[in-house]
């Protein structure tokens, strides 16, 4: 049996993603700034994946620009905030849990002389609100807080942020921003800029995590809001980001957001079902574990994170992939890395507790009966490397 449980990593592209992206490829290449025929084509492809990627967040097209991936959108996002922002101040905050693309920018920025303040989280990833609300003050420029950890699968706040944020700038004659990595977001929890994400003004999207294509990402910028171009050049994407446009990626992601969007509640209830059906059968079979994902209302219905105690994740990946089961043991960005993962190590567990941990991500293609089989083989390689282990 195959059954893949990576989907936070990468996700299977839908055959109509592949469908359209082909069409481009073969039929409609030309370039979508060339004035002839073969050109407005290209230029259709786009215009129309713009409309699904704005409509499944309850956007305007006009506030929706792509780029080349989520990393570049956290970026463009986070870079042109604090530029635009600099003269009002020099005070960032974000959390310790977040995506490398953002905590790799805050770290630049702080390089340059710009202050950042890390919230910190509980066991279960959930945001620290009293470190949050008292961490704000009226330096502060921007906060970014991911909409859904890739770890643990946990949702932040973000509504309570946001509305947090308007308050204080009311009150106070503050200009602050808010961007939200909603990479692992998009498509498996409720997105409305004009509902839960009201008085977010910048979200990060990719479209390799909803079933499109690698290679291409979205950024929502709310109408109104000026920040400097990452890439400049020939201005394409309304001057927000030049670049001859991705036309093959851009079909691909806008028709998977489609059909995300159209098809969300199903989507998403098969997700619930796969990881509630795992959840229960590693805890019925697999004694001493830790769950580090959230089992409450503050779960997401796309990942499950389990340490199995006494073992090590790497090793349990690799049996299980020879059983032809595929999971992962934290973040496919931060994989190459050295050292372990700095959500678990932000939650307080300790070393040997990150150290067992498996990172299961489900999509709608999984099934009940695919989660019978995890179980039974996790049991399996768990139970066998506690016994080899024990004549170390």
């Amino acid at each position: 049996m195959f059954v893949y449980l990576d989907n936070s990593a990468t996700t299977r592209p839908y055959a109509e993603t592949v469908e359209a992206m082909n069409k481009v490829l073969t039929d409609d290449f030309g370039n979508p700034s060339s004035l002839h025929t073969l050109g407005i084509a290209a230029e259709n492809h786009v215009k129309a994946a713009r409309k699904s990627c704005a409509e499944a967040m309850g956007a305007s097209e006009n506030e929706f620009f792509f780029t080349s991936c989520g990393t570049e959108s956290d970026n463009t996002a986070i870079l042109g905030a604090a530029e635009a922002g600099r003269h009002y101040g020099k005070k960032i905050i974000t959390t310790a849990v977040e995506h490398p693309a953002v905590l790799e920018t805050v770290k630049k920025l702080e390089n340059q002389g710009f202050k950042v303040e890390y919230i910190g989280v509980d066991s279960k990833c959930r945001l620290d609100m009293r470190q949050f609300k008292k961490a704000v003050t009226e330096d502060t420029i921007l906060i970014s807080v991911m909409a859904l950890n890739n770890e643990t699968g946990t949702v932040m706040p973000i509504s309570e942020i946001a509305e947090f944020k308007d308050s204080f700038n009311r009150s106070h004659g503050t200009r602050i921003l808010m961007h939200t990595d909603a990479v692992q977001a998009f498509g498996k929890i409720p997105m409305n800029v004009k509902g839960n994400l009201k008085g977010v003004d910048m979200i990060s999207v990719s479209g390799h995590k909803i079933h499109g294509p690698k290679g291409i990402g979205g950024l929502y910028v709310k109408k109104g809001l000026h920040i400097p171009a990452y890439i400049i050049g020939g201005g394409q994407e309304s001057n927000m980001r030049s670049g001859t446009e991705n036309t093959v990626g851009i079909a691909g992601m806008g028709c998977a957001a489609k059909i995300s969007h159209e098809n969300f509640d199903n989507r998403t209830r098969k997700m619930r079902d796969a990881r509630a059906a795992l959840l229960q059968g590693i805890k019925a079979e697999v004694p001493e574990i830790m769950v580090n994902s959230p089992e409450d209302d503050t779960a997401g219905p796309s990942v499950l994170n389990v340490s199995f105690l006494g073992t090590r994740g790497e090793v349990l990946l690799h049996t299980l992939e020879q059983d032809g089961i595929f999971v992962s043991t934290g973040s496919a960005c931060s994989s190459n890395k050295k050292g372990q993962s700095h959500v678990l190590g932000a939650m307080g567990l300790k070393p040997k507790e990150i150290e067992g941990a498996i990172r299961f991500s489900f999509s709608e293609f999984n099934t009940a009966e695919e989660m019978e089989y995890v179980t039974e083989k996790v049991k399996q390689a768990v139970t066998r490397f506690r016994r080899l282990g024990s004549f170390r």
